[in-house]
């Protein structure tokens, strides 16, 4: 009986000795996700459509995650970014004003997923993956759309003169490459359209500042404007209201945040952009360091027009169709802002 015993135990022991050579997991941990943002929520555009994404892949992996928002305070970018990196193994992160401060914290922490979105930002490791939008196909279409409905007396309140406006948050590169590809837009239906521009000094988070723009385009005998200015565009939209005018929405569909006025609006799908980069890095697909562009072959970015209370006729509905189809299919070339 002891000679058993000490069998078992040897057995045992054994088992235990090659339990513990066995082999380990080890890949980087992804079940915690913070969403970074240089802004704030509540935007009903761009930022928020990031945290929707969030909320989606929380409620498919049962991942935690924590949104920080940095509130166009530059003091609290860098202890945003250490507390992202404290809390959590995955990081997505919209680093405009910031991007030097996300280099050094992704070189610091090379263990990290660090996923920058809509800007190209590239650290010395080589760790940070960039999602880069072609935002200059959806802004033309807007721009076909302005074009199409300025030129359509048919449309209540349109007014004889071919004008149309846009209002931008800001002179950067990324918002520069909305106006320039809107432009375009118009100037392909009909080169005469004026288009009148509000830039104004990097103001996202004031409305009633978009709305006092937009007003002033409207005073110009301007029938449709398009917002490209987060949470500021919102008072481009009651502006359109106040009026009986148009405006063109931004980044999410707005089309029903005034119903009647905003005949389209120009989507930059950033929760679908987390939802798709998250999958890759659960799956095992995913490289650090990439360069990812999403246009509208992906579904990313696009001109939406349905509404509660439809503005357009079916025949600038088709138009859009028709020149949407082209831009996929390569036949109509989208001059690149940058």
């Amino acid at each position: 009986m002891k000679r058993i015993l000490c069998m078992l135990l040897a057995l045992m022991i054994m088992s235990l000795s090659f339990a513990g050579c066995k082999p380990t997991a080890t890949g980087p941990k992804t079940d915690k996700v913070v969403y970074l943002i240089n802004g704030a929520l509540g935007d009903n555009a761009f930022y928020d459509s990031g945290q929707k994404g969030i909320d989606n892949i929380k409620s498919q992996y049962g991942v935690e995650t924590r949104t920080i928002e940095c509130n166009f305070d530059a003091g609290k970018y860098e202890p945003g970014l250490e507390a992202a990196v404290q809390y959590s193994d995955v990081v997505f992160v919209i680093s405009y004003a910031f991007e030097d401060n996300l280099k050094a914290m992704a070189d610091k922490y090379p263990d990290k997923i660090f996923v920058n979105i809509d800007t190209i930002v590239q650290n010395s490791k080589s760790t940070i993956t960039s999602i880069k939008y072609v935002e200059e196909e959806s802004a033309f279409l807007a721009g076909v759309c302005a074009g199409l409905t300025t030129t359509d007396m048919s449309i209540k309140n349109i007014n004889a003169d071919k004008v149309v406006g846009v209002v931008a948050a800001a002179d950067d590169p990324v918002v520069m490459a909305f106006v320039k590809a809107y432009e375009d837009g118009v100037h392909y239906i009909d080169k005469t359209i004026k288009v009148e521009r509000v830039v104004l000094a990097g103001i996202w988070d004031d409305p009633a500042k978009g709305k006092q723009a937009a007003l002033s385009l409207y005073d110009k005998k301007c029938d449709v404007v398009f917002q490209v200015a987060a949470a500021t565009g919102l008072g481009v939209l009651q502006a359109a209201k106040e009026r009986g005018l148009y405006a063109i929405g931004v980044d999410t569909n707005q089309n029903d945040i005034e119903p009647g006025y905003v005949i389209a609006s120009d989507i930059k799908d950033v929760g679908k952009t987390i939802e798709d980069v998250y999958k890759t890095i659960k799956d095992g697909t995913y490289k650090p360091g990439q360069v990812v562009k999403y246009g509208m072959k992906t579904g990313t970015v696009d001109l939406v027009t349905e509404a509660t209370v439809q503005v357009l006729p079916q025949s600038i509905v088709d138009r859009i169709s028709e020149v949407r189809q082209q831009i996929i299919d390569g036949t109509l070339a989208v001059t690149k802002y940058q």
